[in-house]
Order: structure tokens, then sequence, then C-alpha cells
């Protein structure tokens, strides 16, 4: 069985609404608490960061699972939302929304159409970010699959 590492260093000097850095591999950055929450606004904050973690994890499995299947596409993209609500002073990380477009090839088949789609909602269901957050967060998924000519 292979483990895997991942480091992160963390500095917070001051109190609530300052800034903090953290630094892991090759992502640093400035972090806060987001205006939203009456913060800063300065670099990410913890929200932004979960969705990028799902999101990057779905978009990369989605497309290792397209080139395994070797599904030719002019294009994967795809925009995500986090909703986070807050009840009486507590702060709930509640949904996720993966909504990808994958673009096929102009003269994909309708079976193709429909592989697309089936590994679109697998890589949901096999990223391992999704797969973390289980139970407390659901993640649901507004994929559109399209050929070059339907753009």
């Amino acid at each position: 069985m292979a483990q895997h590492s991942f480091h992160l260093k963390a500095n917070w000097p001051g109190l609530r609404n300052d800034v903090g850095e953290i630094e892991a591999g090759n992502l640093k950055t400035k972090i806060s608490i987001p205006p939203e929450m009456e913060g800063p606004g300065v670099g990410t904050n913890p929200d932004e960061m979960l969705l990028g973690a799902a999101a990057t994890c779905y978009i990369i499995t989605l497309a290792a699972m397209m080139e395994r299947s070797q599904l030719e596409k002019e294009s994967l993209t795809m925009e995500s939302e986090g909703i986070v609500e807050v009840t009486k002073g507590v702060i709930t990380y509640k949904k996720i929304i993966h909504r990808p477009l994958i673009v096929l090839k102009e003269d994909a088949s309708q079976k193709d159409k429909e592989l697309a789609q089936r590994l679109a909602e697998k890589a949901e269901t096999s990223c391992m970010i999704t797969r973390a957050i289980q139970g407390n967060v659901e993640v649901s998924l507004e994929a559109k699959v399209i050929t070059g000519q339907n753009q």
C-alpha cells in the first residue's frame, strides 16, 4: 500500500480579522476571513480552498476517466459553487455543486455522449475529496455534454 504525505505550513500573526499565510508545495498564498463573514477578504479562505480541492479533484478525476475510456473531447470546463450557511452564529459548509461542460468532438456518437454523462457521474463518487467530505457536505452534479457543433 502506497501512502503519500502532504505538508502545509501556516502562520497567523494576528487576531480574527488579520491576515495570515499558508504554504504547501506549489501553493503559497495569504489567507483571511472572507468579506461575506465580516473579514478583510485578503488572499483566499477555507471556504474557497475546500471548494477548490473538491473541484480540482473532480475535474482531474473526470479527465483521467475520459482518457482511460479513450473518449475524445474538444474541451472540459467547469464552474463549481460552494454554499455555506450561517445559523445562529454557527457556520456550516452545506453543499458543493459541480457544473462541468464536456464538449465532445463534432462527430461524437450518441454512445459517446452517454459515456461522457456516465463518466461525469462516476467521477463525482470516485474523487477522493468528495469521499473525504461525504456525510458532511452534500456534493451534487449538473453535468452538460454537447458536441463541438452545439457550441
